[in-house]
């Protein structure tokens, strides 16, 4: 099985609600970095996490009101 090292977002800055990301096998493994380690990680097929990233960059997410 390929593993890799838990990758922080570069959109995490310096503070505590940060995202961590690995690519694990065919899949994308996603934890909050809060957690130390301890908390649920979210798993994506490659095809799911890329369908959610089109998703993100589109503003399919957005709140309404809210501002980037």
């Amino acid at each position: 099985m390929l593993t890799t090292q838990w990758v922080k977002s570069s959109w995490s800055g310096d503070g505590s609600g940060c995202v961590e990301a690995r690519l694990d096998d065919q899949r994308v493994l996603v934890r909050d970095t809060k957690q130390a380690g301890q908390g649920p990680i979210l798993v994506f097929t490659h095809t799911e996490w890329a369908a959610f990233l089109k998703g993100a960059r589109s503003g399919e997410f957005d709140l309404p009101g809210s501002v980037m």
